[in-house]
This record gives structure tokens, C-alpha cells and sequence, in this order.
């Protein structure tokens, strides 16, 4: 049995769980699970699904990779 999501690591950006999944929602229009929605031990990591269309999945890692970019401060 497998599943179909991701758990990413996001505390490098000095954030919440919650305040990423927010953030990513609002500025990027993609949504993910703040990883606190499973626990505190969830805190600093997202879950993010990929039981999408392969285009909509694509489109959805560019918004991604945008996003973290301009995190980063490469944007």
C-alpha cells in the first residue's frame, strides 16, 4: 500500500508550517498541508499531494520552485 504525498522539509525559511502553507496559498495559488495538521512533530514540514495530472503537477512544482526561490532571495 502506498500513498500519494510528500513531506518536505521547509524550516530553513524561518517559518511555520502554517505560515508557509499560507503564504504559498496565497501568493502562489497552490495548496499544502501545514505538516502541524499531523502533530507537533510535524512543525517545519508541509505535505504536499501528487495525485494530479502530470501537467498539473508540473505546474504546481514551478509555482513551487518560484516560491522557495524568492524565499531564498534568488527572485
Amino acid at each position: 500500500m502506498g500513498a500519494f504525498y510528500t513531506f518536505p522539509n521547509i524550516s530553513r525559511f524561518g517559518m511555520t508550517s502554517e505560515e508557509f502553507a499560507t503564504r504559498f496559498l496565497e501568493e502562489e495559488k497552490v495548496a499544502v498541508v501545514p505538516g502541524t495538521a499531523f502533530g507537533d512533530c510535524g512543525e517545519g514540514f508541509v505535505r504536499v499531494s501528487y495525485a494530479y495530472s502530470l501537467d498539473n503537477l508540473k505546474e504546481a512544482l514551478g509555482r513551487m520552485e518560484r516560491f522557495v526561490k524568492r524565499l531564498d532571495g534568488r527572485e
